[in-house]
């Protein structure tokens, strides 16, 4: 479970200063897929970056599985990014001098995965999102949905616990959309991933197991 009590972040100093978060609670349970919606600027990114141990509240506590991630350490909360979670992000996030099997593989190999091993994982896993036949392909080269694909398999080829999806659909047009979403949502459950996707688009919402609005710092539930 993954358990947001009392959360509060703010930037900016003195007058300037301005509340982004304001004592935002949630829990969300193990394996589910939770919809987060907000405008431009409402704090959805600082809301994840929170959730991974990327930042750290000014108040409140982030726990997940049992583990007070506000409470840990940088070293601790950067191995448990490695560990623990998969980002998917709107602009894919990919190095282009890298090929798309080196893109899915470096992160096996960072988690100190055998070549063999993370061979093997990241060709099954780039099979299962439909690029098995472009794994040595330069991926500046491919489409942005199938970028996007690249970018869930890397988020997923570790079998994270966590998968966090910053609009992930924001960067492609309308019919690619509709095909990343389900498989995202397809991926994580067949690995019983518990996902949290944060999005301006009301449509992303359906077949998730809840979705909540943010609005004025604080979520609301979604109309």
């Amino acid at each position: 479970m993954l358990i947001l009590d009392s959360v509060s972040r703010s930037f900016g100093a003195g007058v300037h200063r301005r509340r982004v978060l304001d004592q935002v609670s949630i829990s969300i349970q193990a394996a589910s897929e939770t919809v987060i919606i907000g405008r431009s600027g409402s704090g959805k990114s600082t809301l994840l970056n929170l959730i991974s141990g990327i930042d750290r509240p000014d108040a409140g506590r982030v726990v997940f599985a049992g583990q007070e991630l506000s409470a840990l350490r940088e070293p601790e909360r950067t191995l448990f990014r490695r560990r623990q979670v998969g980002f998917v992000y709107q602009f894919f996030n990919l190095l282009p001098t890298l090929s798309v099997e080196e893109n899915v593989r470096l992160v096996l190999s960072l988690d100190g995965v055998g070549a063999v091993q993370a061979r093997r994982r990241t060709n099954a896993m780039l099979a299962r999102v439909g690029l098995g036949d472009r794994l040595d392909s330069p991926v500046d080269v491919l489409s942005g949905g199938e970028q996007q694909r690249v970018a869930l398999a890397r988020a997923l080829v570790h079998e994270p616990a966590l998968v966090l999806a910053d609009e992930p659909t924001g960067n492609l047009d309308e019919v690619t959309a509709a095909q990343i979403a389900p498989l995202l949502r397809e991926l994580a459950r067949e690995r019983g991933a518990t996902v949290v996707l944060v999005t301006h688009d009301q449509q992303l919402a359906a077949g998730a197991d809840r979705c909540v609005t943010l609005r004025e710092g604080q979520l609301r539930p979604t109309p």
